[in-house]
């Protein structure tokens, strides 16, 4: 802001006044409290704080005890590393403490299709049973007319979704060339 000085005061000038006042009361009063001192001016002291070295050394110490950004201070440094080892110690307690989260798993219904109404079903689900994966536990089953005297097998079982494929059990069923034709899953749902 550019204020102009005029020899004649206006409602302009009153309303800046009052506006400045109001905005910055302390630098007003300040202001005002220095202007009852203006007859003496001339015989006012330098300064009222303490007065300052003429020693260079003594300067630049005192600049050096003023760190800004706290980058030169080896104690701070020191404690914040204690400080953020501490707090990495208890977060790792704690992580610790809550345990292993359990495996994710889902419940998966197959159906697998022998060749003909000749398959031996019972053979078939012996097969199945005997595969053997980390992760897989079978469960319940039942064997359903397809058409025409087939039926087919339907058997659940749940898996950890972490250990086992669902590309890999299909295909280890399907390794059982003398019952099984083909394996196709009927429904699957996250545990």
């Amino acid at each position: 802001m550019i204020f102009y000085y005029s020899t004649s005061a206006t409602q302009a000038d009153v309303a800046a006044f009052k506006a400045f006042q109001s905005a910055y009361p302390d630098f007003s009063r300040w202001f005002n409290h220095i202007a009852s001192f203006s007859a003496e001016f001339a015989s006012l002291p330098a300064s009222t704080a303490a007065p300052a070295s003429t020693d260079d050394a003594a300067a630049e110490e005192d600049d050096d005890d003023l760190d800004l950004f706290g980058s030169d201070d080896e104690e701070n440094d020191a404690a914040a590393e204690k400080l953020k080892a501490e707090r990495i110690a208890a977060y790792n307690e704690k992580k610790a403490a809550k345990g292993a989260k359990p495996a994710a798993k889902s419940i998966v219904t197959l159906d697998v299709k022998p060749w003909d109404d000749e398959t031996d079903l019972n053979a078939m689900l012996e097969f199945v049973k005997s595969i053997e994966i980390e992760g897989l536990t079978w469960g319940g089953h039942q064997f359903i007319p397809v058409g025409f005297g087939i039926k087919k097998l339907q058997i659940n079982c749940v898996v950890e979704d972490d250990k086992v494929s669902m590309d890999d059990l299909q295909g280890s069923i399907e390794e059982g060339e003398d019952w099984v034709q083909s394996t196709d899953v009927a429904a699957m749902q996250k545990l």
